[in-house]
């Protein structure tokens, strides 16, 4: 993740921007939004207590926006890899929007939405919404795509249903994956139990003018703290889990990246959308790199951009995400590395300010996710 200081604050602002100013946190510049960074009581402390507890992120400058249409789901997979035809309503899966070669062009969650019409909610990076919606308006001409003036806010750790329940009663039974629209007309809350921490949680969509109260409601609940970009950042990297820009690209595709598992089984028999070709060779022969993760045996982080060196001295990968894991007090990593070197325990080294620093590939994620599974009936 780049975050960087914004001094001049030439920047958009999000719906709580106030807020967060009021709660006294450092703002930096991201995806061309002004974004808390960090609280007061900083990045470590908000990661566990998202860990421990609950933790409330504002999220609102992702992309949000509904495709409408019969036969929706069917347009989309032309351009994505998921079995979208098969969502059942109420339901979301994550997916990735393809070029012809089977790379990246952003990852995103698509929700069929209940009713008669076919809609889908979509919600995509912030970094890419403006060309995903292009994209998805020049290939998809037929079909309705509204964008959505709504604030988001992802509230994530083991209380979060607890603490969400108390407003919103019934959210605590939402299954994983699962959406519902609560108090229906202008001022519907959509919720999905979802979220980018690892833990439990829910990403919760409303329109910005109500965002404030609901927000503070939240926080008056001594399980909740305010988290920023650095804590969730954090948390997904602990979790294993990519980012757009970085572990993800436009040369990447989705096996490669381990995400084998978001490509429908019909999908990879049927084929239909971008690069099946290379994908479905990845699939059977394996991709010739793979994304893993990387213990640096430094007390330093080792930054993107590494260059991972196996001992013969050949380079064979680089590092894409890397930093300080709260949760495990030790630095973590993800890269890219040739198949050959990717198997758990395998050594490389780095250079590190000068230094030779040996890595350690090791299974993601670093964290083991705790995602919500219904307790099974006596």
């Amino acid at each position: 993740m780049t975050a960087q200081p914004n001094p001049d604050n030439a920047l958009a602002s999000l719906p709580l921007d106030s807020l967060h100013r009021a709660l006294g946190a450092r703002m930096a510049a991201f995806a061309g939004y002004d974004m808390p960074l960090q609280y007061a009581s900083g990045i470590v402390s908000e990661t566990l207590h998202t860990r421990q507890k609950a933790g409330l992120f504002d999220v609102s400058h992702m992309g949000q926006a509904i495709l409408a249409g019969a036969g929706a789901a069917r347009a989309l997979e032309t351009l994505a890899p998921a079995d979208l035809i098969g969502l059942a309503p109420g339901r979301t899966r994550y997916t990735q929007l393809l070029n012809e070669k089977g790379g990246v062009l952003d990852d995103l969650m698509v929700t069929r939405l209940p009713g008669v019409e076919e809609r889908l909610l979509l919600v995509v990076n912030a970094s890419r919404k403006e060309q995903d919606f292009s994209l998805l308006r020049e290939r998809l001409p037929e079909f309705d795509l509204t964008p959505l003036n709504r604030a988001l806010i992802a509230l994530q750790g083991p209380r979060a249903a607890s603490v969400l329940a108390a407003l919103l009663p019934g959210a605590e039974d939402l299954p994983f994956m699962g959406w519902r629209a609560f108090e229906e007309g202008p001022t519907s809350v959509f919720v999905s139990r979802s979220g980018y921490t690892g833990e439990d949680g829910f990403e919760i969509s409303l329109r910005p003018e109500n965002a404030e109260s609901f927000v503070k409601a939240l926080l008056d609940n001594g399980e909740v703290a305010p988290a920023g970009l650095g804590a969730r950042d954090a948390l997904r990297l602990e979790a294993g889990l990519p980012l757009y820009g970085h572990d993800l690209d436009e040369t990447t595709d989705p096996v490669e990246a381990g995400l084998a598992w978001s490509i429908g089984r019909r999908r990879r028999a049927e084929g239909g959308f971008p690069g099946f070709a290379r994908i479905s060779a990845a699939l059977r022969d394996g991709p010739p790199r793979l994304r893993v993760g990387l213990l640096p045996q430094s007390k330093a982080p080792v930054r993107e951009g590494a260059m991972l060196i196996a001992q013969s001295g050949e380079v064979v990968g680089h590092v894409t995400s890397g930093g300080f894991s709260p949760t495990l007090q030790r630095p973590i990593a993800m890269g890219y590395v040739a198949r050959g070197h990717s198997q758990t325990g395998a050594q490389l080294a780095t250079d590190l300010r000068g230094a030779r620093v040996q890595l350690d590939v090791a299974r993601l994620p670093f964290v083991a996710h705790r995602y919500f599974k219904p307790k099974e009936s006596p």
